[in-house]
């Protein structure tokens, strides 16, 4: 049941960012008299779930066509509405434009002052970055509503009595959990997640530290912190404590499986050592990892229900189990930040922009061979949705997912709106258009890189999930 919840968030969240997008396009492109012949929510190889058209006045509808009813192409002055099958995305054909449909006829024929290869550069630019215009404002827009009807939570670090969990990497930089972050590059922390992302993307070094014994001192990591958190898997840096060591998922043909680890096992001690925390769980892995270890684990109401158990430890300090996500210490320190409208429009402008810029920031991670096998496609999408239905998280991510449909599609890559932009732009500057035939093959080269990109992440998906 869960997978089709998450299912079912991804396809809104998706044909409501595809539909806006396209009529980014849409709408200048019928500003500037552009006839558009036809807008698709999803894709439509082979046939479409359903069509919609007028045809001399007449409304016409069809379901599961192969191709346009003959009589409605006798009607080239309408826009033909449609419902794709592959949610991979969605279009518009405009006419003069050579587009993912490839149809060069209609290139070969003389140019007509409706089609898009007849007006301005400067028209036909702005018709091209309509789509990524309009996702990045609802992005924005979205960011600004929910934390005008939802707030935001904050935890000062200060506030918590058990103090922080610290991954245990950060030990070799005087950092231990119970540790209090109390300001970063000078400024106050508010949330735990806020200092994750300050460290790891935004490029904050310099740390006062509220140590457990009460002492107080600045730790200013090193330049390349962000990159030696990401390629030894020990992110996110910091945490809420959590006294919570019941297991709630074993991973499918983990070490943890194959040693018997069960759900609801409450793991007691690792190689004799007592477990109290969390991050102490996470510690003594981390202290071996690559090797084994011994697991003391209840299985049952009394301590008498004890079970030894063996197991590898990961490379990575993980064996392949989690446990709740509720917070069991320190609740009391998490609130909620409230605000009225014009503050709300202050704060979430700047959540958008944040979110933007991090984005961007991620992407010194994918040259890397864990950032490559990283990569995700559709099912990573789709797991960033909880497993009920919750309309904050649901927006959180629609606006996430925006912004980052802005950033691809303005990428300079043929067939993305990006590469039309770096034609149009050639233009501008030089006073020439692009050759039809160089035009042609750009767009080839767009859309099996895009194709090459889609079977790759959705790939990594597939083995995460058989391996």
């Amino acid at each position: 049941m869960d997978i089709w919840i998450k299912a079912a968030q991804l396809f809104l969240s998706l044909a409501i960012l595809v539909t806006l997008h396209e009529f980014g396009h849409f709408l200048p492109a019928r500003l500037f008299k552009t006839r558009i012949e036809k807008f698709y929510l999803f894709f439509n190889p082979w046939f479409s779930l359903f069509r919609y058209k007028k045809v001399n006045g007449v409304k016409k509808t069809a379901w599961f066509k192969k191709d346009s009813p003959k009589e409605w192409k006798e009607d080239e002055n309408t826009t033909e509405w449609g419902l794709g099958w592959l949610p991979l995305g969605g279009y518009v054909k405009i006419a003069g434009m050579m587009d993912e449909s490839m149809d060069k006829e209609q290139l070969k024929q003389p140019v007509q002052d409706w089609e898009f290869r007849s007006k301005s550069p400067w028209k036909r630019l702005i018709i091209m970055v309509g789509g990524v215009t309009v996702n990045l404002i609802l992005g924005f827009l979205i960011y600004i509503c929910v934390v005008f009807v939802w707030g935001q939570t904050q935890a000062k670090p200060t506030d918590l009595k058990h103090g922080l969990s610290v991954h245990p990497y950060l030990q070799k930089y005087n950092l231990v959990s119970g540790d209090k972050v109390v300001e970063l590059d000078g400024n106050p922390v508010l949330s735990v997640e806020e200092l994750n992302k300050e460290i790891l993307l935004r490029d904050a070094r310099k740390l006062k530290i509220l140590h457990v014994d009460g002492k107080v001192s600045t730790v200013t990591l090193p330049e390349n912190i962000d990159m030696e958190l990401f390629t030894n898997g020990a992110f996110p840096a910091f945490g809420y404590r959590s006294k919570t060591t019941k297991v709630d998922e074993v991973v499918p043909k983990s070490p943890a499986q194959k040693a018997g680890l069960q759900k609801n096992d409450v793991i007691l001690s690792i190689n004799g050592k007592e477990i109290e925390f969390f991050d102490e769980l996470q510690g003594a892995f981390y202290a071996v990892k690559g090797k084994k270890a011994e697991l003391t684990v209840l299985r049952g109401d009394t301590l008498s229900d004890t079970t030894l158990l063996t197991t590898k430890v990961n490379s990575d300090g993980t064996i392949g189990f989690q446990t709740s996500t509720k917070l069991a210490e320190d609740s009391s320190a998490i609130k909620t930040a409230y605000y009225g409208f014009f503050e709300s429009v202050a704060v979430g402008f700047q959540f958008g922009k944040n979110t933007l810029g991090d984005y961007v920031s991620q992407f010194k991670f994918l040259f890397t061979k864990k950032g490559a096998t990283s990569l995700g496609g559709f099912a990573a999408i789709g797991n960033m949705f909880p497993p009920v239905w919750d309309w904050q998280l649901f927006w959180l991510n629609t606006a996430l997912l925006s912004i980052i449909l802005a950033f691809m599609n303005i990428l300079p890559i043929p067939a993305l709106d990006g590469g039309h932009v770096v034609f149009l732009i050639y233009e501008i500057i030089t006073g020439k258009e692009a050759p039809a035939k160089v035009l042609e093959v750009a767009q080839y080269i767009g859309i099996i890189l895009l194709l090459g990109l889609m079977v790759y992440a959705n790939g990594n998906d597939l083995i995460r999930w058989l391996f």
